[in-house]
């Protein structure tokens, strides 16, 4: 392996030779802020996209706009998602801005084809187009949408970096993570929400964080314990029909927590344990990101949602006919 390169985590097979070969890093914390496994550059920035939701979602709690909009577990949930633009997201995003007196257009997060292929064929044939709500991250904008509003703050330009509710994100993410967002690269997101690039460790850390809240504030454990309930609860409005996080969560109850991001990210917490993990592909591939993550998930928490994670872990290859000709597993060796 050349110097500063990422170990080869999974391998893509057709018959009896390996086609291609993903590198990437992966970390394992706990709460304490130790490394307990780590491959690869855990040191390293990057943008941990989406992965990073379940925390963000700690404003809508702290900020009490759950509260005094009567966010359910459902749509708790939704703020930590990445959906699919399924009828059931739609319907509940639509639903929750209704009771806060507004419409799709006060989203800032632009709109998108359903992820779902038949839910996208039912819209159009339907002779309708995406909307907002159709976004997936629709339902993290509606709550930061509602975090505005109990914070007193206007709600338009919600999603700027400068605006109450991000610099309350920010803090939020570096306290969680134990790195300093407010000096680290910022982007923007494919949403229009700001995006930091942070030590892969740190997004491990403040999944730790997520899996065992006892070295937090009492009000921060308790909103950490009711977005773990609330995944666990509605792991469809998580993502959705056919997802990685909805079928892993569905299969392991509040065993798992785990959370996709763009561009290869994936992060998980396991409460059992108390341990936060976090990965990056180094090409942004999602085929590796969710064979590493059910790799890793399948040596730290055994037992647990087996066939669920067996089903990525070794995922099979087929052609056009249906015919299996390969498949993606892990590197040999990884993640023991």
């Amino acid at each position: 392996m050349a110097r500063g390169e990422n170990p080869i985590l999974v391998e893509v097979w057709r018959g009896g030779a390996v086609e291609s070969r993903h590198r990437g890093a992966a970390v394992v914390m706990d709460s304490d802020g130790n490394a307990v496994l780590a491959w690869g550059d855990g040191g390293a920035p990057v943008f941990p996209r989406s992965a990073i939701k379940p925390v963000q979602a700690l404003a809508l709690l702290e900020t009490g706009a759950a509260q005094r909009f009567g966010v359910s577990a459902a749509e708790l949930a939704l703020a930590s998602s990445s959906h699919n633009g399924e009828d059931a997201h739609v319907d509940a995003v639509h639903a929750w801005l209704a009771r806060m007196g507004l419409g799709d257009d006060a989203l800032e997060c632009g709109a998108h084809a359903p992820y779902l292929g038949a839910a996208d064929a039912a819209m159009r044939a339907a002779g309708r187009t995406p909307t907002r709500a159709h976004n997936n991250c629709s339902g993290k904008h509606a709550g930061m949408l509602a975090a505005a509003l109990a914070m007193g703050a206007d709600p338009h330009g919600y999603s700027r970096a400068d605006h109450p509710v991000q610099r309350r994100v920010r803090d939020i993410l570096s306290e969680m993570s134990g790195h300093d967002h407010a000096r680290a690269e910022m982007g923007i997101d494919g949403c229009g929400i700001p995006t930091y690039a942070a030590p892969l460790a740190s997004l491990a850390r403040a999944m730790a964080h997520l899996a065992d809240p006892r070295r937090l504030a009492p009000a921060r454990a308790d909103a950490v314990a009711r977005i773990r309930r609330a995944v666990a609860a509605h792991p469809h409005m998580v993502a959705g029909t056919g997802r990685f996080c909805t079928q892993i969560m569905a299969a392991a109850g509040e065993a798992i927590l785990v959370k996709t991001g763009a561009e290869g990210v994936y992060a998980a917490a396991l409460p059992g344990r108390g341990l936060g993990i976090a990965l990056k592909i180094d090409d942004g591939a999602t085929r590796a990101s969710e064979c590493a993550m059910a790799s890793l998930l399948l040596h730290l928490a055994p037992g647990v949602a087996v066939d669920a994670l067996g089903a990525y872990a070794r995922k099979p290859l087929a052609n056009w006919a249906g015919t299996r000709v390969g498949e993606v597993r892990a590197a040999p060796g990884w993640p023991n």
